[in-house]
């Protein structure tokens, strides 16, 4: 039984605005196609750093050279996190939210090592995606998906230790990535919420071999 599961919403009440301390709602005003004038309902966080494009970082961690397992497929890292807004435990990739005057690269090799206590490395060329908004219909927050590699013949990432904050909980494991989606599937059936950034992710390296991109 993992430590997570004694985790669970007790109570849920209205927020009082001025008590906010993440995220805020907004009222927007805007014009669709016809010149009508129209509201919608968002909400916005409060933590990105003035001039900052982005609100945080999802990494994508592929662990290399692994001793533990010489000649199987590349593995991806992945977290379990209790989530209080589902009520559920979710499966994870890190992420974290930019400081201010970080690079969306300096920001993910520094949730890494504190989330994971691994060490990385930015994958060249194509290691930064697009801006991605997560629910723009509901929201305008945004990521950037940050493209890592974990050499796990390395001395610093033979025993990690995260450096995580007193009110994190967090546990980390590994999957191949040929195996990914089944591995939704199977943890899903558990009762554990995949995040949609592992199972885009998932889905995507099913797509690349159901139409042979690859």
């Amino acid at each position: 039984m993992s430590t997570l599961d004694k985790s669970k919403v007790t109570a849920t009440e209205p927020l009082d605005p001025k008590d906010a301390r993440w995220v805020r709602l907004v009222k927007i005003s805007y014009t669709d196609p016809t010149s009508t004038t129209r509201t919608w309902e968002s909400s916005e966080r409060l933590t990105r750093p003035h001039g900052s494009a982005i609100d945080g970082v999802g990494i994508i961690a592929i662990m290399e050279n692994d001793p533990a397992h010489p000649s199987a497929p590349p593995r991806i890292l992945l977290q379990k996190q209790f989530r209080p807004p589902i009520n559920q435990i979710v499966i994870e990739v890190p992420a974290g939210l930019i400081d201010e005057g970080e690079t969306a690269e300096v920001c993910a090799l520094r949730e890494l090592r504190e989330e994971t206590g691994y060490r990385g490395k930015v994958v060249e060329g194509f290691g930064v995606t697009p801006v991605q908004f997560n629910d723009p219909g509901f929201c305008n927050t945004n990521v950037q998906m940050i493209h890592v590699t974990i050499d796990m013949s390395l001395p610093e990432n033979q025993n990690p230790k995260p450096e995580l904050e007193e009110s994190e909980f967090i546990e980390c494991f590994t999957v191949p990535m040929t195996d990914l989606y089944a591995e939704c599937e199977r943890l899903e059936k558990e009762g554990y919420a995949i995040d949609a950034r592992v199972g885009t992710f998932a889905e995507g390296i099913e797509v690349a071999k159901r139409w042979k991109l690859v």
